[in-house]
Order: C-alpha cells, then sequence, then structure tokens
C-alpha cells in the first residue's frame, strides 16, 4: 500500500495497471547481474531502452548468424527475406525489401545474390510490366523451413531467463512503436531529422494535451 501511495501522489490519473508496470519495473533493477550495455550507461531512460533493445538485437543477430552457418544462408536478414516470401507467396521485389527495412539498393543487391544462389527465382508482373515479382525455388523452401528451425531455438535461448508474462508484457509494451515506425519510415527517411521530430512530437502534444488543473 505505501508503494501505492506513493506512486498515486506521483502519477495522477494513472490506474492499477500503470502502478503494476511501474513496480515490476523497479523490481526488476535489483536483479541486474554484470555490466549493462558495455558499460556506457545513456543518462536518459529513452536513451537506456534504446540502447538495450539496440544491443539485443546485435547479439541476436551475432548467435542468428552462428545458427544458420552451413545451411545456404549467410546471415540473418537473408532468413527474414525468405519468410516474406514465404508468407507471400510471389510478392512485388520492392515489397519484400520494405517490409524488411531495407534500402532499395541494398535490399536488391541481397535478392540478387539470393537469386544466384538458386534459393529464389523472379519473373515480370503480369499486370505492372515494370515491376518484378520472386517466389521460392524447392531450394528456397526447404532452406527456409531448416533455418526456421534453427532460429526459434536461438530466440529460446536466448529468452530463456524471461518468464511468458515478462515476454507477453515486453510485446505489449513495444509492439505500437514497431508498427508506428515501420509505417512512417518510408516516408521519413529522405527528410531532415530536424524536420521528423518536429512533426512527430507536435503530432504527440495535439493527441495528448497537458491535464487541465480546476
Amino acid at each position: 500500500m505505501n508503494h501505492w501511495g506513493a506512486f498515486e501522489e506521483n502519477h495522477p490519473g494513472a490506474g492499477i495497471e500503470d502502478f503494476c508496470r511501474h513496480y515490476l519495473a523497479h523490481l526488476q533493477r535489483k536483479r541486474i547481474r554484470g555490466i549493462l550495455v558495455g558499460g556506457v550507461v545513456p543518462a536518459v531512460n529513452d536513451g537506456l531502452l534504446l540502447k538495450i533493445i539496440g544491443r539485443i538485437s546485435k547479439l541476436n543477430m551475432a548467435y542468428a548468424n552462428i545458427a544458420l552457418k552451413r545451411t545456404g544462408l549467410h546471415q540473418i536478414e537473408e532468413f527474414g527475406i525468405l519468410q516474406t516470401i514465404k508468407k507471400e507467396k510471389n510478392p512485388k521485389k520492392t515489397e519484400v525489401i520494405y517490409a524488411n527495412l531495407f534500402e532499395l539498393s541494398s535490399g536488391t543487391g541481397m535478392l540478387n545474390r539470393m537469386k544466384k544462389r538458386g534459393l529464389i527465382r523472379e519473373y515480370a508482373d503480369k499486370e505492372d510490366k515494370r515491376a518484378k515479382r520472386i517466389e521460392l525455388t524447392a531450394l528456397g523452401e526447404k532452406v527456409a523451413s531448416t533455418c526456421l528451425a534453427k532460429i526459434v531455438k536461438n530466440a529460446t535461448m536466448l529468452m530463456k531467463d524471461l518468464s511468458d508474462d515478462d515476454k507477453d508484457l515486453c510485446i505489449q509494451l513495444l509492439q505500437n512503436i514497431e508498427v508506428k515506425f515501420s509505417a512512417l519510415w518510408q516516408k521519413h527517411r529522405n527528410r531532415e531529422f530536424a524536420q521528423i521530430y518536429k512533426e512527430l512530437m507536435n503530432k504527440e502534444l495535439m493527441n495528448d494535451p497537458p491535464n487541465k488543473t480546476h
């Protein structure tokens, strides 16, 4: 009750769900073992959270690339491409590239290399002659299935110390950020950061006006 009283005083208008997240976050701080984020800890929580996410992403890539050795794939990004094509059946090249957050040139280069290795095939779109569609070859299907099992094992290994409830909470808290910026990054990638920042922060203020005092 003492924790709730202090939280309610500092966060007027917050609900029980907000308190539970706040309490769990502070409880977890006591369990840190070892050196956090390489020892250089950002001064603001926004930066620290993003650095933790970024380092976990790099570690995931490092271990996933070890798991993918001798599978026919050279890096984890190729796995993402195969899974996108498998799900969409015969998507346009640009759809695969942007779904995996690549620039057009680098994504095209990766697809071309995968085509040379016999993992995918490319053909003209029947309705739009300027566009190309791609699909998995029989080899690509086999490699995609083999690698999926390895990547699932890698994910299970990395997340082993989190409970299922913790994983669900992390997904709930972060999924809207991923959805929001995945939809925006193509529009923003050729603009100045100051312009992007002003646009997004102004929208945030308009959608969430400060509490009025009476």
